[in-house]
């Protein structure tokens, strides 16, 4: 096996509030297994406001979300959350309210992000560069 290979980490999660805390306790071990705890709150904190907008936007009822991790090495540090809902979220300036504020915090942590197309539904995804591409310690 070389050091070049990708690495990938997948976990599904139901339409339940504890999928976020196991989606950031998922999200944590990944990082420390591949020697990413420099990056691990700003991708911690994305990872939370992904999950939660899919569990609150795009998963109907009975159904769920898949967190994918994906590092290409030498590369970015991919997340992303494939849900099943319709729409197309946008990050807007927050209000004064207690919601709004999630893409948008998702556009000032990450260096890229964005939204893609499934069928059904969509993949809300961030990336992660530090220094032309995140050094990894692990596998």
């Amino acid at each position: 096996m070389t050091d070049r290979l990708p690495l990938f980490r997948e976990a599904f999660y139901r339409r339940e509030r504890r999928s976020v805390p196991l989606a950031r306790d998922f999200t944590r071990k990944a990082l420390a297994d591949w020697g990413l705890d420099e990056c691990a709150d700003d991708v911690l904190l994305c990872v939370s406001e992904l999950a939660t907008n899919a569990l609150l936007h795009g998963v109907p009822p009975g159904r769920g979300y898949r967190l994918h991790l994906y590092l290409e090495r030498p590369g970015p540090l991919r997340v992303e959350v494939h849900d099943s809902g319709d729409g197309v979220p946008a990050a807007r300036e927050p209000s004064c309210g207690e919601s709004g504020r999630g893409l948008f915090l998702v556009a000032a942590l990450a260096d890229r992000w964005g939204v893609g197309e499934r069928n059904p539904g969509k993949v809300v995804w961030c990336e992660f560069h530090r220094g032309g591409g995140l050094a990894v310690t692990g596998s």
